[in-house]
């Protein structure tokens, strides 16, 4: 006879907002927001199972005027091939081309930004970059920052990356501070991401035999 008890209903539901388990629900501290830029946000199929401490469905969620696509090859995407012909793209890639935006801003021209942001893995970011041949045209943007990632569950795999959420924040900050927007509440834009930690590190700490399981970080 197996002795083991079940899981509670409410670690099996899900929400299908933040895709976390019901019981772990973020919504509540999601506060969307407007922006004069579009974000696209490109999330590789291995973060997407990452329920429960991926950032890039956050930062969809928080930005009004944004687009998330599940994938890995997107050079025939007709809406992602759409964005791109009828906006000032830019994709925010760490290239030795790419535009440091902590120097100096972008120019804007007649047609209204598109930031594409890659969720993924270095590894997997670089797949996606390499695949999806439309990507490859676009102008490479980065920043410097001296931010070190909060995220204090999850090793990062080098002490200057940032989470997608993070360097979203980042972008957003520089893009406030050249007058290339005027995003406000940006004091609020990680207490989903803050809310996430708090409840894994709670779990950690007092793991339930009918929760979802959590390692500790190594």
């Amino acid at each position: 006879m197996d002795n083991k008890k079940p899981l509670d209903n409410s670690y099996r539901q899900k929400c299908y907002q933040c895709y976390r388990p019901k019981s772990s629900c973020i919504c509540k501290y999601i506060n969307p927001i407007d922006t004069n830029a579009k974000f696209v946000i490109l999330m590789h199929p291995k973060e997407f199972k990452k329920v429960k401490n991926n950032t890039g469905r956050f930062t969809h969620l928080l930005l009004k005027n944004s687009e998330l696509f599940i994938g890995i090859d997107f050079s025939n995407h007709k809406q992602i091939n759409e964005i791109i012909q009828t906006h000032q793209s830019y994709i925010l890639f760490p290239s030795k081309e790419a535009h440091n935006l902590s120097d100096r801003p972008i120019e804007k021209t007649q047609k209204p930004f598109a930031f594409f942001i890659i969720d993924a893995t270095w590894a997997c970011a670089k797949s996606i970059f390499r695949q999806s041949k439309n990507l490859q045209n676009l102008l490479h943007v980065s920043f410097q920052t001296k931010h070190t990632s909060m995220y204090q569950i999850k090793q990062q795999p080098d002490e200057n990356y940032l989470s997608t959420i993070e360097s979203t924040l980042v972008l957003l900050e520089l893009l406030n501070q050249y007058k290339l927007e005027n995003t406000k509440d940006l004091q609020h834009f990680l207490d989903p991401f803050f809310a996430m930690i708090e409840y894994q590190k709670e779990c950690i700490a007092h793991p339930k035999s009918n929760s979802v399981r959590y390692k500790k970080r190594g």
